[in-house]
């Protein structure tokens, strides 16, 4: 017997099912209740914008794919490499949901104002995804490895769009993206003042 699925589930695979047939920009909060088969005044109770629902979407992508890190074992691999695991297991996440994510992301390119909501829960699913590769999120240090995370996740996602199912094309992407960040991260890292005051600790100790 299929599980059942909650309303927050139901408005979610709705939306999305939806999306993929006629897009993100001329569906209503209405029509996606229809396909739920909810009330709108159920549908209220849950979401208020068709962002909050997809950032419900983005919300369960995070918790599967830390799921799945949790059982795999990424011991002794270097950071960027973890990372890499990571993102692609995100894609792997997303894959059964690729068409409406096309007809979204198409719609949203043309629609600043109906995107920027997006932007923080965007950047909350970085955040998640470098904890779940074992790299801190926190503080001024982590803020800009969100930033330069979600720029490396753009910019694979667009490739991943249309890619194909072997995803050769995003990994190199993603490969490349991330080996430009590791070196960018690297090159600021060394106006970290407390890098420099470490360094001159250890030049008077010497």
């Amino acid at each position: 017997m299929a599980r059942k699925l909650d309303p927050e589930e139901k408005i979610v695979s709705a939306a999305l099912g939806l999306a993929a047939v006629q897009g993100w920009s001329d569906l209503s909060l209405a029509d996606i209740a229809k396909a739920a088969r909810l009330s709108l005044s159920d549908l209220s109770r849950h979401f208020a914008s068709k962002a909050q629902i997809l950032a419900a979407y983005g919300r369960r992508i995070d918790e599967k794919v830390l799921q799945e890190v949790s059982t795999e074992d990424m011991t002794g691999e270097p950071p960027r490499d973890r990372l890499f695991d990571v993102l692609m297991m995100r894609f792997d996440a997303l894959s059964e949901h690729k068409e409406a994510l096309k007809r979204i992301s198409a719609d949203l390119a043309r629609d600043p104002l109906a995107a920027a909501p997006l932007l923080r829960p965007a950047m909350q699913s970085m955040g998640w995804m470098l904890e779940a590769a074992g790299i801190d999120s926190s503080g001024v240090a982590g803020a800009l490895r969100v930033r330069g995370l979600a720029l490396v996740w753009g910019a694979a996602f667009r490739v991943w769009l249309d890619d194909g199912e072997d995803q050769s094309k995003t990994m190199a992407e993603l490969d490349r993206r991330l080996r430009d960040a590791s070196t960018l991260m690297t090159w600021l890292s060394r106006f970290d003042p407390r890098r420099r005051r470490a360094d001159k600790s250890g030049e008077e100790a010497a």
